[in-house]
Parts: C-alpha cells; sequence; structure tokens
C-alpha cells in the first residue's frame, strides 16, 4: 500500500500513524508543501493523509499552494482513493465537498472529551470513537458537514468534529496521532496561542498525564486498520 502525506509545517507530521505504516510495510511518501516540494501523482498513491497546520482553509494569499492542494484533495476524493485529513487537512476535505469553514466561537487546545454522535454509531469509525471520546485539540476554526456525509462528532466548544464521507472520506478537527514529542513541538511553535481562555490548557496540563497519548494513539491505529480494510 502506498501511503502520501501532505504537510504544511515542519512540525506537524504523522506522528504515531508513521509507526503504523512502516510496521505493516506501507510505502510512505510526502509532500512538504510549506518547502515547495510537488504534489504526486493520484496514479502513484493508494492513500491520502492531509496534515494539520497553523494556517486557515482560505489563506491562499499567504501560502498559493494551498489552491492547487485543494484540486488534488478533490480529484484524489472523486477517484476513490482513501482520504484522511486531519485538522486543517479535515477543513480543507470539508471545504472541498462543498462544506463551508468559519471561526470557531472558542479556540479549543488541549485535552476535552468528544460527543459521539447517534449516527456515527452506525460506522465502523463511530463505533472506534465511542470506546474512548477523549482527544488531543488545536484548532481555532470549524467545518459544517459535508453533504452526505455522516456526522461523528462534537465537543463542547465546537460542534462539528468529525465525519465520514462514502466510507473511505474521514476529516476529524481532533488529533488521535499526536504523541508527547509532536505535542510538545507544538507548544514550542504555537504556544502563543495558549491564551488561557476557557477550552484553552496550559502545557503542563496538556503534557502531565502521558498515558493519554498512547491511549489516543490506539485509537488512531484501530482507524487505521478500519480504514485498510475499507
Amino acid at each position: 500500500m502506498r501511503i502520501h502525506y501532505l504537510q504544511h509545517v515542519a512540525f506537524e507530521g504523522l506522528g504515531s500513524m508513521q509507526q503504523w505504516f512502516i510496521d505493516h510495510d506501507f510505502q510512505i511518501s510526502a509532500s512538504q508543501l510549506y518547502a515547495g516540494e510537488p504534489l504526486p501523482e493520484l496514479s502513484d498513491i493508494d492513500w491520502l493523509i492531509v496534515m494539520g497546520g497553523p494556517m486557515g482553509v482560505n489563506d491562499e494569499h499567504l501560502y498559493p499552494w494551498l489552491a492547487d492542494e485543494k484540486t488534488f484533495i478533490k480529484k484524489a476524493i472523486t477517484s476513490g482513493k482513501i482520504v484522511l485529513g486531519i485538522c486543517l487537512g479535515a477543513q480543507l476535505i470539508a471545504q472541498v465537498l462543498g462544506a463551508k469553514i468559519a471561526k470557531n466561537p472558542y479556540r479549543e487546545i488541549g485535552w476535552f472529551p468528544l460527543q459521539i454522535h447517534e449516527e456515527a454509531g452506525r460506522t465502523v469509525i463511530g463505533r472506534i470513537l465511542q470506546t474512548h471520546p477523549l482527544a488531543f485539540h488545536w484548532h481555532g476554526d470549524r467545518f459544517d458537514i459535508p453533504s452526505g456525509a455522516i456526522p461523528l462528532a462534537g465537543s463542547n466548544a465546537c460542534d462539528n468534529q468529525g465525519f465520514i464521507y462514502q466510507e473511505r472520506v474521514i476529516g476529524l478537527q481532533f488529533h488521535l496521532e499526536t504523541t508527547a514529542k509532536s505535542a510538545s513541538d507544538l507548544i514550542e511553535h504555537c504556544g502563543d496561542e495558549l491564551d488561557g481562555s476557557h477550552y484553552v490548557q496550559g502545557a503542563d496540563d496538556m503534557l502531565s498525564q502521558p498515558e493519554r497519548f498512547h491511549t489516543i494513539n490506539q485509537l488512531m491505529t484501530e482507524i487505521l486498520e478500519a480504514l485498510s480494510r475499507a
């Protein structure tokens, strides 16, 4: 299986997913868009992973590569690829599927529980999330649920946290791939966003229970295993 991921900043990579891909002998390639690397040929990949980043989906005036990236994501979806988007990646998928992206009423950073939608229980991914609905968050925007997609979850701070489309396209606003190391990298590079508001935890609180990362990484593994059977 050939995995290709789109990376928007140097400090937001595959996280715990990388080791799972390696353990299963998947071929991994990447486009580091922030460094000007090109997008691949669709025929050269089986899965597309779209990672997070601090920019917004409409910041094409600052990051011109966003336009080509959106076109590529749409082609990957219409061509039948498995597509997984996380945080910014989920927002990009939602937008190319016709949904609205907007500023969330609250910035949400840290460990907060998900409320799993009743409809989500009809899906394998939804049932996985029901087993442990605590997730790591770092976002300030939100998406509407695309037409034809099944909503997965919300939270007190953000009404829409995930969706699944055609059983093979998944958008997750929250992070299950984050490790203690990648959380520390986020804190280092985006620590100015830790403003002490209602849904923003401090750095020490986010890192104080390392076992939480193991738990969410296991959920991410179960999602990848489910996608590999799709």
